[in-house]
């Protein structure tokens, strides 16, 4: 199954310490964090964690290759 783009640009955000699961498959209604609605679809969430509070820009389109960050691949959508 290929992954639902749920934007075509980077989700830019202030995070504080901690661990995150990112929504890889497209479907959470909380982007871009996974809300399990993965379950069945073969593709699961990438978890990172951050060690002090940092500006990230997190992959809306889900075709990343430095998943969870983004990588400029949206701009071939």
């Amino acid at each position: 199954m290929e992954p639902k783009i749920a934007q075509k640009g980077p989700y830019v955000l202030d995070l504080k310490p901690g661990a995150y699961w990112w929504c890889a498959c497209g479907q959470s209604k909380t982007q871009p964090f996974c809300d399990g609605s993965h379950k069945g679809s073969g593709i699961e969430p990438v978890k990172f964690e951050l060690a002090e509070a940092t500006q990230v820009a997190l992959c809306g389109c889900k075709h990343s290759a430095q998943k969870p960050r983004c990588d400029g691949t949206h701009k071939k959508f």
